[in-house]
């Protein structure tokens, strides 16, 4: 019951005339066998001395960008521990709703 932990980029903001990618956008989803959770941000970017050209992004690259401008290692764990919280939760609630009596 490994949990899987996937990182995706679902769109880029650049400007036209010269490819400088200012804001990624990106989910992270967490599964198991049975259960899954997600999150989905946007992250901001100066423009570097050395632009990457956009035709030569990948999404391993930008997902490298994404998880250095979020905090690095310690803010990915951080995410990772919270989508994993959730499909704890969602294997063992700890909370309910309803009522004790029928409707």
């Amino acid at each position: 019951m490994a949990t899987v932990f996937t990182w995706a980029i679902t769109n880029l903001d650049r400007e036209t005339a010269d490819g400088f990618v200012f804001t990624a956008h990106y989910t992270v989803s967490a599964a198991d066998d049975a259960y899954s959770s997600g999150v989905y941000g946007s992250i901001g970017f100066e423009r570097p001395e050395n632009l990457v050209p956009f035709a030569g992004l990948t999404e391993e690259i930008v997902i490298g960008w994404v998880q250095e401008a979020i905090g690095g290692d310690e803010k990915v764990a951080e995410i990772k521990g919270i989508l994993q919280k959730q499909l704890d939760e969602q294997r063992t609630p700890t909370k309910a709703s309803g009522m004790p009596w029928p409707s």
